[in-house]
């Protein structure tokens, strides 16, 4: 029998630890070829330092190439263009590439155009991508020399709200170091139902501790309300208020890529791939997806239409769960390992400059029987070690290690 063959789209959470964890459920016995327009590896929770210059790309970055090659995949820099499930093939600029398997974990895309006046060129900073968080930081050295009110804000449908929150505190921390925190008002605008929602539904006491974080900060906030454009010095809110500033950063909507809405219908609206709880796609069962690439259905509706944060913690845990079942259907066996997204557990360390908070929940999504906020500078000094030792397992390939 001739070795099977699997194709993974990305290189970052989800593609490197589903190729190099199905290298290690197969011994090897299998070719894996990733297929990635980045060369290099990005540890995402780092970005929200990088625009107070905490870090530099140099600090959060590694090569993926060596690390492949270490592990014995093959890695192809080039972005995919089209996948033909039918065929079992994937298109690139350079050429096209056929599979016994594919693993879909392309990540996701900024949706600027959600509210006029985001994007490159607009009127506020994201933080959500490398390019976003070091055109940031020129933002904010400008504002160093010319500041003025502040605006962090979550859009409606926006998913990544943790980062919103470390950003928010960091500015916070930053503005004190610099001098500025009296002469500055700080808002937080967010399409959350209430404070500490988070899009995972919020935890007990959530509401009353970041409550309790923002008031000590002197920080504003403004829940349940959609963003209709962003000027050049303010947001306007869809309940008619405006909020000027001097330096803004927005953490828009995220979306699949667009070239997955044309794959044989696997993708929604948004380009998510529809997958079962084993991570396989709804129509054909050798194709995978995981990661921010695959969908989840949310389990409520909010006044204000909220995202959900699919995380590396949870994309981690999608990345396993496709790798043994690839290799149990390598092997002629049932891919019978089933973790649906709502039940992997929530761990997250949010950053507040000198201080933190951990969240933990024995589920992502409700009903839950445990949930807990701990805040302390302890998470400040935990995340900074998370940073170290995480950058250290992925490019060591050390992707069975926690």
């Amino acid at each position: 029998m001739s070795r099977k063959k699997v194709l993974v789209l990305g290189s970052n959470f989800g593609g490197l630890t589903a190729a190099i964890a199905l290298k290690h459920e197969l011994k090897g016995d299998v070719d894996v070829t990733v297929i990635s327009p980045s060369e290099k590896f990005l540890f995402n929770p780092s970005l929200i330092w990088v625009p107070f210059g905490k870090r530099k790309a140099k600090d959060i970055t590694f090569r993926v190439a060596p690390t492949f090659e270490e592990h014995d995949v093959d890695f192809v820099n080039v972005a995919a263009t089209g996948i033909d499930p039918e065929a079992k093939t994937v298109s690139t600029a350079t050429g096209t590439y056929s599979y016994d398997y594919l693993v879909i974990a392309t990540g996701y895309q900024n949706k600027f155009d959600a509210v006029p006046g985001l994007g490159p060129d607009g009127n506020a900073y994201t933080i959500t991508t490398l390019e976003d968080a070091v055109h940031a930081r020129e933002g904010w050295k400008r504002f160093l020399d010319d500041p003025g009110d502040i605006v962090i804000g979550a859009t409606q449908s926006a998913g990544c709200f943790g980062a919103a929150y470390e950003f928010l505190f960091n500015t916070s921390y930053q503005l004190k170091k610099a001098g500025l925190k009296k002469d500055v008002k700080l808002t937080y605008v967010t399409s959350e139902p209430f404070l500490g929602h988070f899009g995972i539904g919020g935890l007990p006491h959530g509401e009353e501790l970041l409550g309790m974080f923002l008031k000590k900060e002197r920080i504003e906030a403004v829940t349940n309300v959609s963003m209709d454009a962003v000027d050049e010095d303010a947001i306007h809110l869809s309940d008619g208020r405006t909020v000027p500033f001097r330096f803004s950063m927005v953490v828009p909507p995220f979306v699949g890529q667009e070239f997955l809405k044309e794959a044989g219908g696997i993708a929604d609206e948004k380009g998510y791939v529809k997958v079962r709880d084993t991570y396989q796609t709804e129509q054909y069962d050798d194709v995978y997806a995981v990661g921010i690439a695959a969908a989840v259905a949310v389990p409520w509706q909010t006044p204000t239409p909220v995202g959900i944060p699919k995380t590396g913690f949870p994309t981690e845990a999608m990345a396993h769960t496709a790798a043994a079942n690839i290799a149990k259907q390598i092997r002629g066996e049932e891919p019978d390992e089933h973790k649906e997204f709502g039940d992997i557990p929530a761990v997250c360390v949010m950053d507040a400059g000198n201080n933190g908070v951990l969240i933990l929940a024995d589920k992502m999504l409700p009903p839950r029987k445990h949930g807990v906020l701990v805040p302390g500078p302890q998470n400040h000094v935990m995340k900074l070690g998370f940073e170290k030792y995480f950058l250290w397992k992925m490019k060591g390939g050390h992707v069975g290690l926690p």
